[in-house]
């Protein structure tokens, strides 16, 4: 959906248009200061707000100046209509009504996810989850390694042979290499590990010792590769601090799952569609021959 500047009434009619197509969602009250009046009734600088962080997105293609008035035009023709539908009897017709049963399901729901679970995780189950993770964590070996790109088969013998003779690794990767990211760092590419690099060039990254460099040239889809490794190691366990917000993450999806599980066992549910069709069993395996 674009949000493209409209100052005008039909400007403002698509775009109203647009912000209806859009999803309810529960946003936090703010002031009460009255931005707007249509028909006696009170447009509140809360509800702007809500508006605003509803269809941000959208927002951010206007000009900044043009937002907070471009937002009330949008509510007035809300209001303008919404007043109309009220007169025409809508919110007594069945549609409405089923309509607006979804929208509070829908809202009480986002609600009590954000006020009930989200806001109250506490430091302790942070670090609970954390050191529960940790215990089981398996650190990977990591290689930190240098490399030179080149064209040909040729190229890289002969760099081979260069360093042999004694030649400055990454002199040579500064002069030859054909990787830009790289090669102003004289080939460096840090750490990694396994499963980050292409399997050949990483065959040959974990198989070199601290100080080596390859013997052949190592072939991937990028061309010839000459490899030096500079140290090895195990990944350093990464700290709390690194890792919160994937951690407080975890347990929110924990606390929901947990949370929604528990309020299902208590809950009286009936399921009145039809179950899908179970998958078709896998065909049994030919009897071996006698």
């Amino acid at each position: 959906m674009n949000f493209a500047p409209a100052t005008g009434a039909r400007g403002r009619l698509g775009l109203f248009a647009a912000l209806l197509a859009l999803p309810f969602a529960v946003l936090p009250a703010s002031a009460e200061d009255v931005v707007a009046r249509v028909n006696g009734k009170d447009i509140t600088a809360g509800e702007l707000q809500m508006a605003n962080e509803m269809f941000g997105d959208q927002l951010a293609q206007i000009p900044e100046a043009q937002r907070t008035s471009t937002l009330v035009n949008v509510l007035v023709d809300m209001h303008v209509m919404a007043d109309a539908a009220q007169a025409a009897g809508v919110a007594d017709s069945p549609k409405y009504k089923a309509r607006m049963a979804f929208l509070t399901a829908q809202a009480l729901r986002s609600a009590y996810v954000e006020d009930e679970l989200q806001a109250n995780i506490t430091d302790d189950e942070i670090k609970a989850r954390y050191e529960k993770d940790i215990a089981g964590y398996v650190a990977p070996e990591e290689v930190h390694a240098r490399h030179i790109l080149v064209k040909t088969e040729d190229e890289a013998n002969a760099i081979i042979k260069q360093l042999a003779d004694g030649g400055d690794f990454q002199a040579i990767a500064k002069e030859k290499s054909e990787d830009p990211g790289s090669k102003v760092n004289g080939g460096d590419l840090g750490f990694f590990s396994k499963g980050q690099m292409v399997p050949e060039f990483e065959a040959e990254a974990f198989a070199l010792k601290p100080g080596e460099t390859s013997t052949k040239p190592v072939k991937t889809q990028f061309g010839y590769h000459v490899l030096k490794v500079e140290e090895r190691r195990t990944q350093p366990v990464p700290t709390l601090e690194q890792v919160r917000e994937q951690v407080v993450e975890v347990v929110r999806r924990d606390k929901y799952q947990a949370t929604l599980a528990k309020l299902r066992g208590e809950a009286k549910i009936e399921v009145l569609t039809p179950a899908a069709p179970a998958a078709p069993a896998a065909p049994a395996a030919p009897a071996p021959a006698n």
